[in-house]
């Protein structure tokens, strides 16, 4: 395949905050989050690639190819570099690990949204607020991305976004796009994200 899209999950490895659980295998709704999002992401990309650095967790992840990243120890800019360089696809689309609540609907949105522009990435924002783990990257700017990161730059995701075509998808802040973007990082995150889930708001 040499166009289209992939899909990756950044899946990272035992969350500290969440006493070294691995947060895409946490339960809501009565299964894994990683199940939930493979659901939300079959059919819609042509490959799904799974980013961590405990691969033996994510092996029965049926179909997914399975990465590590290149660059450890630098947050999730390194597993985007990983997921670039692994991708088959012209773009990838780069989600979270511990997302529960992603929406197949938006996501086809966000797709045309992007298709429809000459930009290297695609970034949702809401306000002032930026979500670079739900945003599209083009392959291309791999080597500038290795470039960046071989050097001493700052290794926030949004700093690398001044090096090239950034264009921004400015949405209005509603209750179904926080739900949308909504991660887990502490364990009333999961209570929350249960009763959403429950009230049938996802």
């Amino acid at each position: 395949m040499n166009n289209g899209f992939s899909a990756a999950i950044l899946a990272g490895g035992p969350a500290r905050r969440m006493k070294g659980v691995s947060k895409p295998n946490i339960i809501v709704g009565g299964e894994k989050i990683i199940a939930r999002t493979l659901a939300a992401l079959k059919d819609l990309f042509d490959e799904i690639i799974i980013v961590t650095n405990a691969p033996a967790e994510f092996t029965p992840a049926s179909g997914c190819k399975i990465v590590a990243d290149h660059y450890t120890g630098i947050g999730p800019i390194g597993g985007i570099h990983a997921a670039l360089k692994a991708a088959c696809g012209d773009a990838v689309f780069i989600f979270a690990g511990d997302m529960p609540l992603l929406s197949r609907a938006f996501i086809k949105r966000q797709k045309v949204l992007f298709e429809s522009l000459n930009c290297d990435i695609l970034v949702p924002k809401t306000g002032t607020s930026v979500e670079p783990l739900h945003s599209i990257y083009r392959t291309s700017i791999l080597n500038l991305l290795e470039e960046y990161l071989s050097g001493t730059n700052d290794n926030a995701v949004h700093v690398f976004f001044n090096r090239v075509n950034t264009r921004y998808m400015e949405l209005d802040e509603t209750e179904e796009l926080r739900n949308i973007f909504s991660n887990i990082n502490l364990q009333s995150d999961i209570t929350l994200i249960e009763k959403i889930i429950r009230e049938g708001k996802a």
